[in-house]
């Protein structure tokens, strides 16, 4: 598992792989994540809360999340791409 993780981590490079993506969940609702690119953050819609990737490591430690105001979460909701949007949750 360490080895599979280490590969995504560095197939990924400043993007986060699109298999790690899918199998990603927050850690406090345990609901999927949705990637948003600017800036760099895997989104908890569910929650309203963003996690930072720092060099193409998500940080999912719940302290790191950044709860959205409701004006932040329509701004990275717009920077959607239709690969994500289509995306079922």
């Amino acid at each position: 598992m360490v080895r599979l993780s280490k590969w995504l981590l560095k197939e990924a490079g400043s993007e986060l792989n699109k298999t790690l993506s899918k199998i990603l969940v927050c850690p406090l609702s345990k609901q999927p994540l949705r990637v948003c690119k600017e800036p760099a953050s895997l989104i908890s819609d569910s929650i309203g809360v963003s996690f930072p990737i720092k060099d193409g490591i998500p940080c999912l430690v719940p302290t790191d999340g950044k709860i959205l105001d409701t004006d932040d979460h329509d701004t990275m909701k717009d920077d959607d791409t239709a690969e994500d949007s289509a995306r079922t949750y």
